[in-house]
This record gives C-alpha cells, sequence and structure tokens, in this order.
C-alpha cells in the first residue's frame, strides 16, 4: 500500500527549514544584546538590574505593567463574556450560530487603523465615563482577540457533546449558571486555555491601537526607549518571548493532563 504522507527525510528537511524560520531572527536578537566594544559581552543584560540605568528603561517596566492589566481583563473578558454567549449560541440558538462567527471572524479583515478610527469617538465616552486609564484598552483588545479567541473555543464546543451534558444536568436540576461552571467549563477547559493564551500574546503584541489612543503598553514604550538604547527592546523582546512559550508548555501541559483525566 501506498503512503499518501510525506517520507521522513522530507519531514526532516521541512522542520529543520521552518526552525530555522524562527531560530534564526532570535539569535541575531540575542547576540545583538550580547554586542560590546570588546567582544560579547552581558553588561546590557546587567543593565536591566542597575539603580543608574533604571531611568532609561522606566517606560518599559510601566508598559509592561500596563500590558500585563490589559492581558488579565482581555482574558476575563473572553471567558467571562465571550464563552458564555458561544455556549449559548451553540445551545439554544443554532440558526445564529452563521452570523456570529461571521461577526466574530470581521475583526481579522478590519485594518488596525480603521477600527481605531470606528472606536475613537467611543473612548471619548469612555475616558468621561470610566476614565482615560491604560486598561480601558482591553474593550478595543476584546474585539481584537475574537477571531483567534473564538477559534479556540469553538473547537472544543465542536468537540465536546454539550447539549447531553447539559440536559443531562438540567434534569438533575442544576441552574444555568452551575451548568456552565461545573459541567460544560471542565469540558472546554483545552479551549479555553488556549483562547486565554492567544489573548495574552496578541495584548502583549499589539502596538498600533495602543498609541494611536496614546496609551502606554508594552510596545509603545519599547519605541520610546529604542531611540536611547537599541539593547534593551531586543532583551525585553527575548524575555516576552521566552515568556509566551513557557505559558504555551504550561497551558500545553494542563491541556494533556485534563485529557488523561477524562479518559
Amino acid at each position: 500500500m501506498s503512503r499518501l504522507g510525506p517520507s521522513r527525510t522530507t519531514r526532516w528537511v521541512i522542520g529543520i527549514l521552518v526552525g530555522a524560520f524562527f531560530a534564526i531572527p532570535l539569535a541575531s536578537t540575542f547576540l545583538f544584546t550580547l554586542r560590546g566594544k570588546e567582544g560579547p559581552t552581558l553588561e546590557h543584560w546587567a543593565a536591566l538590574f542597575d539603580p543608574a540605568a533604571s531611568a532609561a528603561i522606566k517606560p518599559i517596566w510601566t508598559g509592561l505593567g500596563n500590558s500585563l492589566i490589559l492581558a488579565v481583563v482581555t482574558v476575563v473578558i473572553v471567558l467571562l463574556l465571550l464563552a458564555p454567549t458561544m455556549i449559548l449560541v451553540n445551545l439554544r440558538f443554532p440558526k445564529l450560530k452563521p452570523a456570529f462567527e461571521f461577526a466574530a471572524l470581521l475583526p481579522i479583515s478590519i485594518p488596525a487603523i480603521v477600527l481605531v478610527v470606528g472606536l475613537a469617538p467611543l473612548y471619548l465616552q469612555i475616558g468621561r465615563t470610566l476614565g482615560t486609564g491604560t486598561w480601558t484598552l482591553a474593550f478595543a483588545y476584546g474585539i481584537t482577540v475574537l477571531p483567534y479567541a473564538s477559534r479556540s473555543i469553538q473547537a472544543s464546543i465542536d468537540a465536546a457533546d454539550l447539549r447531553t451534558l447539559s440536559e443531562a444536568a438540567r434534569s438533575l436540576g442544576a441552574s444555568w449558571p452551575t451548568v456552565i461552571l461545573k459541567v460544560l467549563a471542565p469540558n472546554l477547559r483545552q479551549g479555553l486555555l488556549a483562547a486565554s493564551l492567544i489573548s495574552i500574546a496578541v495584548v502583549l503584541g499589539e502596538f498600533t491601537i495602543a498609541s494611536l489612543l496614546n496609551r502606554p503598553v508594552f510596545q509603545t514604550a519599547m519605541v520610546v526607549v529604542q531611540k536611547q538604547d537599541p539593547f534593551a527592546p531586543a532583551i525585553f523582546t527575548l524575555l516576552a518571548l521566552a515568556f509566551v512559550f513557557l505559558l504555551l508548555l504550561l497551558i500545553g501541559r494542563v491541556a494533556r493532563g485534563t485529557g488523561k483525566a477524562r479518559s
């Protein structure tokens, strides 16, 4: 019987090319951070913890703190607003599913600068009502992450028999909040974790919306600091990528543990 998949050699070649595509820029960035007047040095890494140099990179720490707060608020929006809405649409209003999927995927086709033009008048009202804190960007980021988070959650919904689980729980007297939190959410854990990871990654990497709405976040702070010190933004970029990678491994481990527990 003929094999339809690629040969082992082809898979190795593809794996090496893909790995090099990601590894070469990261290795180049790391080597750049080691550049010194007399050869490779770690002085640029040590400067991150040097009180004398802390003033120069203070905007990055401030922006990073703002971005982490934004990431938490955005994840809360995804878990408390998007996920229950998707569950409700799939269980009670299946005819609305195509329209909901179209609306959820729409932000990916709209350029960020166009999105900001539409959001600017809304943020004037938000500023008057809730203030101009950086955390309010989470409302815009909730729209930005919608296409990615919704697909992750929908994949878990399609893999689980939500209707049977919800009807069984309701027949035993469980309320809808109990059904969602204690019955459906554990079966959607992998999709919810993936949606949370994607939301964090998008928030940490977003620049256009924050820049045009004049909010200090991680990416805008690195652009400001780069004009004075090109090494600090490169170091923080590597640290941010390492953080997301470790978060990905953690979520993958939790997801695998959940799968084993079910089996």
